[in-house]
């Protein structure tokens, strides 16, 4: 499946140098989907070569002309949605549905990103001299370094590569070795749309080969990496060499809350929505639920009534709502993290082990924990898997502090109706996203990223561009 691909250099695909490849795995099989091709040193110098001077046509192209071309990806994107979305079930292993949803999703930030091209306003400053003048504006920052995970390829590459290409920059992009089809398909779009040669690059392979190599060139002049903590750190490390400027968008451990003047009903359908999508492998993902004590119970019966209803198994499958975990390496972190609860004094209420039937893929059931403190391991660790831990509280103040009490700082979710409560929590709940009342989050037109170890800096809305600009201030004086 991948032999039309390769290596994408300079407007085309093509073997890597020494011509290795590296396995895909289907998660809900364990079946070889094929063989990627495998960048090496060779390929990744020539990439850069490529962004670099791919960057000399694309910084000088108006932007009326680029907000075309991006905004042409976005329509092909829509018209290839059931290409792109089979590669995400293949790959990812989420349902069919899911995956037209993430092509969607990343149509919509290239349409957002085609508009905001056009509107990359400077500033005139009225100057303290009468013979001069001030002016602010904005320049591409260079050619941009895109590490993309494997959860959602097609969303987060959109991402990276529409406000890039808005800024005026080009692009080498890494997808994950987990999923590198996906983000293929969307780079071949890129083309067919009528993005010019070396402006959109990708090089597949080793992860931390290729970003080492690529983050000691001088040609990278920022960093886009949505990932880990762990590996954000060390990103930002080797980005200080060479002072790149870098967006993070990292681990998040997004609590839930649910105040006791709700309908549970309804909050119910919004947590099994935000939980079980793409089996929980979400950096915003509901992960500490905290209910209102007197509403414990029927929180609990609602919700696992819901989640017993879920239809596991193949994406691919009509009416799969819950697809594998993406890896065995995820399935196994998923079953130790599940034991340690245990052993931590949690008590199992569903789920807890492989769903019978399955001989093979990555699955494992929705699992719903009882009796957790808040110094359980589950509360501090992200358990990116279906993985629900239960505790209440009693006073509103008494759980944002909770809630608090953690040093990632991507999304959280409250539930009242006490437009009070609502107003003060959205405030004072330490995250970059609050989502009250709903499940909605990561959409085209919102500035989305975290705080704390999270990360910094936005992706989508009118912020996200700024960090691909330059500032540049002239002061000129009318004659001399």
């Amino acid at each position: 499946m991948y032999s039309k691909f390769g290596q994408f250099i300079d407007g085309k695909w093509q073997e890597a140098e020494k011509k290795e490849t590296y396995d895909v795995i289907n998660p809900a099989t364990e079946e070889v989907i094929g063989k990627a091709s495998k960048a090496s040193s060779a390929d990744v110098q020539k990439a850069l070569k490529s962004a670099e001077k791919g960057l000399k046509v694309w910084s000088n192209t108006t932007p009326w002309q680029r907000s075309y071309v991006i905004r042409k990806i976005a329509d092909l994107m829509r018209e290839k949605k059931d290409v792109l979305s089979k590669w995400l079930t293949l790959e990812v292993g989420k349902p069919l549905a899911e995956g037209v949803g993430e092509v969607g999703g990343g149509a919509d930030i290239f349409e957002w990103n085609a508009e905001e091209t056009k509107r990359i306003y400077g500033q005139t400053v009225q100057s303290r001299f009468p013979d001069t003048r001030v002016h602010v504006y904005y320049q591409p920052v260079g050619v941009v370094a895109a590490l993309i995970p494997w959860n959602f390829p097609i969303i987060l590459a959109a991402r990276k590569i529409s406000t890039a290409l808005a800024a005026g920059c080009s692009v080498i992009c890494k997808p994950d070795v987990i999923t590198p089809g996906a983000v293929m398909e969307l780079v071949n779009i890129c083309k067919e749309a009528g993005v010019p040669d070396g402006v959109v690059n990708l090089l597949s392979g080793d992860p931390a080969e290729i970003s080492n190599e690529l983050l000691e060139s001088d040609i990278i002049k920022k960093v886009s990496i949505t990932g880990s903590t762990r590996v954000g750190k060390l990103i930002l490390k080797k980005a200080a060499d060479k002072v790149q400027r870098v967006t993070m968008e990292l681990s998040g451990h997004s609590p839930f809350i649910v105040c006791d003047d709700v309908d549970m009903n309804k909050v119910a359908d919004i947590a099994i929505t935000a939980k079980f999508r793409n089996n929980g492998q979400v950096c915003i993902s509901p992960n500490r639920f905290y209910i209102q004590e007197n509403k414990k119970d029927e929180f609990l019966g609602a919700f696992m009534d819901r989640a017993k209803k879920l239809k596991i198994g193949n994406g691919m499958d009509e009416g799969t709502i819950l697809g594998p975990l993406t890896t065995a390496k995820r399935l196994e972190e998923i079953e130790k993290l599940v034991e340690t609860t245990k052993n931590e004094g949690a008590d199992i209420l569903m789920g807890g082990k492989r769903p019978s039937g399955f001989n093979k893929g990555y699955f494992y059931e929705p699992t719903v924990f009882d009796n957790v403190k808040d110094d359980f391991t589950i509360m501090r660790e992200e358990p990116f898997g279906p993985l629900v831990p239960v505790l209440t509280f009693k006073t509103f103040d008494e759980v944002i502090e909770r809630a608090n009490n953690n040093n990632l700082g991507l999304c959280s979710y409250l539930y009242t109706n006490n437009m009070d409560q609502a107003n003060r929590g959205s405030e004072m709940l330490e995250s970059g996203c609050v989502a009250v009342n709903t499940g909605a989050v990561a959409v085209a037109e919102a500035p989305f990223g975290g705080i704390k170890q999270t990360g910094y800096g936005r992706e989508g809305g009118s912020m996200a561009i700024k960090d691909y600009l330059n500032v540049k201030y002239t002061h000129m004086a009318l004659k001399v």
